[in-house]
């Protein structure tokens, strides 16, 4: 833990968390007295939001919906929607989906009636402000994006790039639950792996905090009791509930501390061979973990207790049992194990490592020093 860094917590201005919330969406965005709204989301989730949308036409709200956002977007897919929403006069934008629909509806707030370029609010703290309203409501558990503030989005070179600023935190969040009932087993498993991913290395961080351990190990605890259960069954209401709820606790760890050397070396994955965030973190959560306890064993022991786990013996015997618990709750959900049950070719490790060297804002973040000697062990490792 680092006791001489300031660590900043934006949350957002309102938080709503429960079954059915959406409803109580309609009646806020209606007693906002906003004119116009756009609203941000997938095309299979509009039959779901008829009824919203509905209400919001009812109160002569004009709606605007855009539905081209359908993967991890690039810089060209904001850059489009923003030409496209430029001429429309809404007082806010609504998003409403995964994590990748939630960056994009949190730029386009930012950027609608700003003077800045794409280009020029890449990094830490450089959006100068926002003049729209933002709501995000996440309809999958896994990102954590509807609280966090931060945007991924993937560059013309191919390279995952972030912007982070306070600016990105919605003013209103609902998470319902329900919403994330008809999300498929296989990605269900994969953001709620994110998820545990981003509860796992703020908690390990280098700069972890006492005040973001809280919500980093709660947010542990809730989805390695309840993943399995909502992957295999997913109308099972309880356990849809606990894994959003440890979702948006994981998206509250990527402001202050954020994400490490899982992250890092899972984005050559993304932006290469198009491998879903989730998955890619999945298949190289355990080799990462066991590269890492050997520097923070109390930590990782701590890890493997809120994963479920009995105390054993030492730090490092317990620690060693919570990287089994993690391969034991991967296999459980249906998740490759390895990148070449995944088709990566070997031979693509190298440029991985390289990629992923380069993703330095957050392997400052992981607990030991990783060389790109190690990253390409790593890789190897988990082939």
């Amino acid at each position: 833990m680092s006791i001489d860094r300031i660590t900043r917590v934006s949350f957002p201005g309102s938080l709503v968390f429960g079954n059915g919330v959406l409803k109580q969406l309609a009646e806020d965005v209606v007693a906002q007295g906003y004119k116009a709204v756009i609203i941000m989301t997938i095309k299979p989730l509009l039959g779901q939001l008829a009824d919203f949308v509905a209400i919001l036409e009812r109160n002569k709200i004009d709606v605007s919906i855009d539905t081209s956002i359908e993967q991890e977007p690039a810089f060209s897919d904001v850059k489009k929607v923003l030409q496209q929403l430029s001429a429309v006069p809404a007082d806010a934008v609504i998003g409403i989906g995964g994590g990748s629909v939630l960056d994009v509806a949190k730029l386009v707030a930012a950027q609608l009636g700003s003077t800045q370029s794409l280009e020029e609010i890449v990094g830490k703290d450089l959006v100068k402000g926002r003049n729209k309203g933002l709501i995000c409501v996440p309809t999958t558990a896994g990102t954590g994006s509807e609280v966090s503030p931060n945007a991924i989005l993937v560059d013309d070179e191919n390279q995952k790039k972030g912007i982070i600023s306070p600016y990105l935190v919605p003013d209103k969040v609902y998470v319902d639950p329900l919403l994330t009932i008809g999300v498929p087993p296989a990605i269900t498993a994969a953001t709620g792996l994110d998820a545990l991913t981003h509860c796992l290395e703020a908690y390990t961080n280098k700069f972890s905090q006492p005040f973001v351990d809280m919500y980093a190990y709660e947010g542990m605890r809730l989805i390695a009791e309840n993943l399995e259960e909502a992957v295999h069954n997913g109308k099972n209401e309880e356990a849809r509930y606990h894994v959003a709820m440890g979702s948006m606790l994981g998206g509250f760890c990527l402001g202050p501390v954020n994400t490490a050397a899982v992250h890092a070396l899972s984005y050559p994955l993304g932006s290469m061979f198009h491998l879903a965030h989730g998955l890619s973190n999945a298949l190289l959560l355990p080799y990462i973990m066991e590269y890492n306890y050997v520097a923070s064993p109390k930590k990782y022991a701590e890890v493997a207790v809120a994963l479920g786990c009995s105390r054993l013996a030492t730090d490092e015997e317990t620690a060693r049992a919570g990287i089994e618990r993690v391969r034991t709750l991967i296999d459980a959900c249906g998740v490759p194990a390895r990148l070449r049950d995944v088709e990566i070719p070997k031979e693509a490790i190298p440029k991985m490592a390289e990629d992923a060297m380069k993703i330095t804002r957050l392997l400052v973040n992981n607990p030991r020093e990783i060389t790109l000697q190690d990253a390409i062990s790593i890789f190897n490792a988990a082939y």
